[in-house]
């Protein structure tokens, strides 16, 4: 499949592409320069984790993937809930690596077989058993700590194949060993699809990237994007085409204060354009999810100035070591916070906390005497 653009589709993807751009470099300027500008940046990462599973057609709240993220469930995680944390530390690894790790081989097969464990398709086949020697004073394998010597064995030699792996120095045999074992643990098919070549469809969706690369910087996330849409290189990771979008707009200089949340804006365009037949039609809904993403990042950016503002007049005057500042920070850079998330964050007590909280007038958002929650509206 073609996925240049000729010079009638360009004509008519002008002017949503002019304002995406223009709305993506205004929230990109602002965000560099805002005093909330990292809390920002953390904020969306939870928010976009919920917009991926949004598009996907799940519901994630928001609120439970901040305190499963604290580990501080109230109730046993869901499936959807794991997977949007899978989304959380994807975007949180592309952000803290080099603006083009993302794009790269080694960002892909870090991002692919890493991230993806924990939802059935990590990469490489299930930790063996392996074997416990026995000294030579007669020890045998049921010793107090045997099991557990034997699981770190376990986990240093899958991650040092890994790594031989991702670098070039393993051999070609064990390279081709992951397929196999693989196909031996689902001998029927049932977890897998052995037509379904995940790794070519990766290295065809890698050879649009230098298409993306002469286009503008929006217009070539769109049809990277789209791309990932059409060829599905991995199908338990699909919610991976929004992250590498938004680390392409890093990778060019057109957003690098924090990592575009595309999925918050795509879940904002109805499902019909997404998946509409015309190339066109779609091309022109990512272009305007892309705006109504940074529309509604400048919104968000808005309300957080205005809380830090407010939060600042309550700490004004106080002594140097006062922890309210800090506490702002934390609430800042969060959806919400409760009294014990505040309190292994800031190392004081539980009431400690809740002092801090009632000092620097946050709004409750659950109340409830018990569980209380406290964010920004």
């Amino acid at each position: 499949m073609r996925y240049d653009i000729d010079g009638v589709m360009l004509q008519a993807l002008l002017p949503s592409l002019a304002a995406a751009e223009d709305a993506a470099a205004r929230l990109d300027e602002r965000v560099l320069r805002s005093p909330v500008g990292e809390g920002f940046a953390e904020r969306s990462h939870f928010f976009d984790a919920a917009g991926a599973l949004w598009v996907a057609g799940e519901l994630v709240h928001v609120e439970d993937l901040v305190l499963h993220d604290a580990h501080m469930d109230s109730r046993a995680p869901s499936h959807e809930l794991t997977i949007a944390h899978s989304v959380l530390r994807a975007r949180r690894r592309i952000w803290t690596g080099e603006p083009s790790w993302a794009l790269g081989a080694p960002g892909l097969a870090t991002l692919t077989a890493t991230l993806g464990e924990g939802e059935g398709d990590a990469g490489e086949p299930k930790r063996p058993e392996a074997p416990v020697e026995t000294d030579e004073e007669g020890e045998d394998e049921d010793g107090p700590l045997a099991a557990e010597m034997a699981e770190i064995d376990a986990i240093l030699a899958r991650s040092q194949k890994l790594i031989d792996i991702h670098t070039g120095k393993a051999p070609a045999s064990e390279q081709v060993a992951v397929p196999a074992a693989r196909r031996n643990e689902d001998p029927l098919g049932l977890l897998g699809d052995d037509e379904w070549d995940e790794e070519q469809r990766l290295a065809e969706w890698r050879s649009v990237l230098p298409l993306a690369d002469s286009l503008p910087p929006v217009l070539g996330a769109v049809i990277l994007f789209e791309a990932w849409e059409r060829i599905e290189p991995l199908r338990r990771q699909h919610w991976l085409g929004g992250l590498l979008v938004a680390g392409h707009l890093r990778a060019r200089g057109k957003v690098v204060s924090h990592l575009f949340s595309f999925y918050g804006g795509l879940k904002l365009v109805r499902h019909e354009r997404r998946r509409a037949r015309d190339r066109a039609t779609r091309l022109q809904a990512f272009l305007e999810a892309m705006h109504l993403g940074a529309t509604a990042g400048l919104k968000e950016l808005d309300r957080l100035t205005l809380a830090r503002t407010q939060m600042e007049l309550r700490f004004r005057g106080r002594r140097s070591n006062s922890s309210l500042p800090k506490l702002a920070d934390f609430i800042l850079s969060r959806p919400m916070v409760s009294a014990a998330m505040i309190a292994r964050h800031l190392r004081i007590t539980p009431r400690g906390a809740l002092n801090l909280v009632n000092e620097i007038g946050i709004r409750e958002i659950t109340g409830r005497g018990r569980y209380r929650a406290w964010g920004i509206i």
